[in-house]
């Protein structure tokens, strides 16, 4: 006995497209309308982030193939900043930065 031909049955044809013409949505881009201005947020997934980058809001570093949120104001592209997740949302309830020593009293 013969071993059996996979053959397909409905032929289709394959099209393939470069890159450049595929539309890929790998995030969600929204705008957010805040006191300080009207911003353009992307929230970026992990598999699409291949650097790390610094959180403007805890000033620690975003690792690489973390997801996190990119912000910019409307008109100002040039300042796109890459958020974590939580600083963006809670960016508005943070109290100003104050460095102190280590054994300054906290009030």
């Amino acid at each position: 006995m013969s071993p059996r031909k996979m053959k397909p049955k409905n032929k289709v044809k394959r099209v393939n497209i470069a890159d450049d013409e595929r539309d890929i949505t790998t995030s969600n881009e929204s705008i957010e309308e805040h006191d300080d201005g009207i911003y353009v947020v992307r929230k970026i997934s992990g598999s699409t982030s291949n650097k790390p980058y610094r959180c403007p809001g805890c000033d620690q570093i975003i690792p690489m193939a973390t997801p996190h949120t990119v912000a910019w104001l409307e008109h100002d592209q040039s300042g796109r900043r890459h958020w974590h997740n939580i600083c963006w949302s809670k960016r508005n309830l943070r109290k100003p930065k104050v460095e102190r020593t280590r054994n300054a009293p906290r009030y």
